[in-house]
């Protein structure tokens, strides 16, 4: 089965978001939502998920999935005001307790902070399957960005997360906590054994050197012949050499603090004090 896909795509922090649709009816999934958020001012704004809503409700379609492919590290995930808005379940790697054990250490959360998962609708592991009306979902495991990484098989497409970008940019980065090299490239061998034809579709574009136009769409087939980093001439040993060497020249991502507290918990926000504040810690020397 073809799914109908429609991207969203977000200036702010290069993010696609994607609703999936089954052709022979009106469910849907919400494929890595975007919450609006000004660091400088602490603010948050739905206008990127009041996109998708106003395009939902347009459509007549029923959200059965509002589906995260990782922990993002750059940028908030809308899925509770979605889900509020269109309803659906939010699901997530079964990997995302090693996260939240993680960085509950790392922002000092307590033992108030659960690290069960239960934060999310369903944890999905390595073969599970899922449906959007009749269209049947597989999840892989593809970990090595984060633990939890998860890439979405529904029909003929694939929704990859961070794992690969566009052929001409490559691969993601490995050098969070539960980051691995040897993993990611295991991971995407992984994804370039699913059919040639599959279509993928990458969680982040920049728009590589010499490349005019933001692009989200690919294929196996494409991936295997023409990513920088691990086209079919690319051996695993000079991959991982690669990959640590960039990684290393890396810097944090600008949003890396306010996300990884508030996606650890589903997209919320940390517990108000008794005066109904939410305030979000700085973590120093940690990342």
């Amino acid at each position: 089965m073809t799914p109908q896909v429609t991207a969203f795509f977000d200036d702010a922090t290069n993010t696609i978001s994607y609703v999936v649709r089954d052709p022979s009816g009106s469910a849907c999934a919400i494929v890595d939502s975007v919450l609006d958020f000004d660091y400088a001012s602490g603010h948050t704004d739905t206008r990127s998920a009041d996109a998708i809503v106003a395009f939902v409700q347009t459509e007549g379609l029923k959200v059965e999935w509002l589906l995260e492919s990782h922990v993002h590290a750059d940028h908030l995930s809308a899925a509770p005001y979605l889900q509020e808005k269109l309803g659906g379940k939010i699901g997530i790697g079964e990997r995302i307790t090693v996260v939240q054990d993680t960085f509950g250490k790392v922002f000092n959360e307590g033992t108030e902070f659960q690290r069960d998962g239960s934060q999310f609708d369903a944890l999905f592991k390595e073969g599970d399957s899922f449906h959007i009306g009749q269209m049947r979902g597989d999840v892989l495991h593809t970990p090595g960005h984060t633990p939890a990484c998860l890439t979405y098989v529904i029909g003929d497409a694939a929704f990859v997360g961070d794992t690969l970008f566009m052929p001409d940019f490559g691969t993601a980065r490995c050098d969070f906590p539960g980051g691995s090299a040897e993993t990611l490239y295991a991971s995407i061998q992984k994804i370039l054994s699913l059919p040639d034809q599959t279509r993928i579709f990458v969680g982040h574009d920049y728009k590589a050197p010499g490349r005019d136009e933001y692009a989200w769409e690919t294929t196996v087939a494409e991936q295997k012949a023409r990513n920088i980093h691990v086209a079919s001439d690319k051996d695993k040993d000079s991959f991982v050499k690669m990959r640590t060497e960039r990684d290393a020249t890396l810097g944090m991502p600008r949003l890396i603090v306010p996300s990884l507290q508030v996606n650890m918990r589903a997209g919320r926000m940390p517990p108000a004090d008794e005066d109904g504040n939410v305030f979000l810690k700085v973590p120093v020397n940690k990342l």
